[in-house]
């Protein structure tokens, strides 16, 4: 395997071991580094999501001032995939035990688009390019929502 490469999320989560199966199961992720520390906490993680690589590791907060950095509930970062099926993504996510935060469903910017937050708080969307039909049809339901013609830069 090569050096990865961009951008990386990293995350920390309270039982990495765990999430690593839970990626496993609601993303497809191939495992490739799990380094453990000798008290079985995993000090590191490397992830293979559909070509993206994920770090990811178990809390410290022994290790950082007795401060937790895993979250007590949904961050404010959404980690975002394009998938073939979004409404299979978050229902393979959601049956993993992901929470369906959004459902998927047609957007007026062209994709249809879902959400779910993971055991471990970190929230998952998903979209899949829509039809030239259906961004029509979801654009025309947004402006009959009230919201107007939805913006210039979704509809160019």
């Amino acid at each position: 395997m090569s050096e990865p490469k961009g951008l990386i999320p990293h995350l920390v989560v309270k039982g990495a071991a765990a999430a690593i199966e839970y990626y496993k199961a609601a993303l497809g992720a191939e495992e490739l580094v799990r380094v453990p520390a000798p008290d079985g906490r995993l000090m590191h993680a490397t992830l293979l999501i559909d070509g993206a690589t994920l770090f990811l590791c178990d809390d410290f907060p022994d290790q950082c001032g007795g401060v937790s950095r895993a979250p007590n509930g949904p961050t404010p970062i959404t980690l975002h995939l394009c998938v073939p099926d979004a409404d299979a993504a978050v229902a393979r996510a959601s049956a993993a035990g992901g929470e369906v935060a959004m459902p998927a469903e047609d957007m007026f910017w062209g994709d249809r688009y879902g959400k779910v937050i993971d055991p471990f708080g970190h929230e998952w969307s998903f979209s899949t390019p829509l039809t030239a039909e259906r961004k029509a049809a979801a654009e025309a339901k947004w402006a009959a929502q009230g919201w107007g013609a939805p913006p210039e830069s979704a509809a160019a």
